[in-house]
């Protein structure tokens, strides 16, 4: 078997994009925005990349060149990233031509497919796949073929960098060293961000350099984490994706593009983050015991008045529940709201995680084994149901919305419309629908 790694291109940038076909060919950014004008850049389209924009540029720093080149800029909504990272775990499932199909984060997917004869059929064995998920999202993806988890990730590095390989690259043996002598060590999957300079002042630069340096050597200086990259790199399988750690504590939060003081509208964002984090317990077969809330003013406004608190709900019994965990997160923010404070961010934390194989029943509960088993067979239920067709297309009755609600809620649905080619001021550039 050979391992296939598959990288969404300008992730962020593109799940946009994918809602705005008018923005394909156009540049395009993300960014952590907020209504003083301050913010990030996050991801970028390539047309946005060839003006000169780089990600962690500061978005007031840049505020000529993006009113200039008519950029549109998104504000980031990682929940509708996540929605979409489903998507294509649900498409290349369904197609069912690889086998240990992992999603490593948000943008990247590993998994095993066949070793072919001929690379050309291999080459049209992935182009299946990756036709398949750009057709089905919308998002382009670079697929990287080698023997290790570590060689893939070098092969869709060249996938991505080097046009003539039409997104797909297909790394063989033979072909290793030469590989390896031409990408930085800095972009070796592996190597982080405080290794990259220490590597450098020993005379490391490219992955190749890092490939024959002794192995004794590499354990004394890089320990564990470094031989295993070495070792891959070797062409020896060192690291195993199937089995992620389990999260002690899941948190879902966000800094609101615009300061929020309505009770309500608090609610709704809390009621999100909680579906999320429930959706996220369940996926690593866990339950919780206790609903933490938070909310916070804009430190930077000195201006303003400032006030920060969080409270957490003990629950009675462990779960994963997703109508339980909204409950006792709207009681959590109940219990610390106050009113006339204009709140920039909130969010919810799960707490006390443990496996759902080791659920005690509480002495007092008035709930029987099998009714904990039907929630259990319902939440997996909606969640197939939601990864397949989209975030939220089938929730509880309880979290259910009117239409009179939901476009009453309006901005936190995070659609926003792109910079009009008339807008020369910053702050007219996002409009909330």
């Amino acid at each position: 078997m050979a391992i296939l790694h598959i990288d969404c291109n300008s992730f962020y940038a593109s799940c946009e994009v994918s809602f705005r076909p008018e923005l394909k060919g156009k540049p395009v950014v993300v960014a952590n925005y907020n209504e003083a004008g301050g913010g990030i850049i996050l991801a970028l389209t390539k047309e946005a990349k060839s003006l000169g924009l780089k990600r962690g540029n500061p978005v007031f720093q840049i505020k000529d060149v993006l009113e200039k080149n008519h950029v549109a800029i998104f504000p980031a909504n990682l929940q509708k990233y996540v929605d979409i990272s489903r998507r294509i775990v649900s498409l290349v499932q369904e197609l069912d031509m690889v086998i240990h199909f992992h999603r490593y984060s948000v943008d990247e997917f590993f998994a095993e497919i066949p070793v072919f004869k001929s690379k050309s059929d291999m080459r049209d064995y992935i182009g299946i796949i990756k036709e398949a998920i750009e057709h089905g999202t919308g998002i382009p993806v670079s697929c990287g073929i080698a023997s290790t988890n570590t060689l893939a990730k070098v092969a869709t590095w060249y996938a991505k960098h080097y046009e003539g390989y039409k997104g797909i690259c297909i790394l063989e043996a033979a072909d290793t060293e030469k590989a390896l002598r031409g990408i930085p060590i800095a972009d070796v999957w592996g190597v982080g961000w405080r290794s990259a300079p220490k590597m450098m002042q020993m005379g490391i630069r490219t992955a190749w350099d890092y490939y024959q340096r002794p192995k004794a050597f590499v354990q004394n200086k890089f320990h564990v984490t470094g031989v295993r990259t070495w070792t891959e790199l070797h062409g020896q399988p060192a690291i195993d994706l199937t089995i992620p750690p389990k999260q002690q504590t899941i948190m879902h939060s966000r800094t609101f593009v615009y300061m929020e003081h309505d009770l309500e509208k608090l609610k709704d964002y809390i009621r999100d983050f909680a579906v999320a984090a429930a959706r996220k317990l369940r996926d690593q077969h866990s339950v919780c015991r206790s609903v933490t809330v938070f909310a916070n003013t804009n430190r930077h406004r000195g201006d303003l008045d400032q006030y920060s608190n969080g409270f957490t709900v003990h629950l009675t019994e462990d779960t994963s529940d997703t109508t339980a965990i909204v409950k006792a997160a709207q009681q959590a923010l109940e219990a610390i709201y106050l009113p006339y404070y204009e709140y920039k961010r909130a969010g919810v934390i799960l707490g006390d995680i443990m496996s759902d194989e080791a659920v005690q029943q509480d002495l007092f509960s008035t709930s029987s084994g099998e009714e904990t088993r039907k929630h259990r067979r319902l939440m997996a239920a909606t969640d197939h149901i939601n990864v397949r067709y989209g975030m939220n297309k089938v929730q509880p009755a309880s979290l259910l919305q009117t239409p009179e609600e939901h476009k009453k809620k309006g901005h936190d649905t995070l659609q926003y419309e792109p910079w009009r080619n008339q807008s020369t001021n910053l702050d007219d550039v996002i409009e909330v629908k």
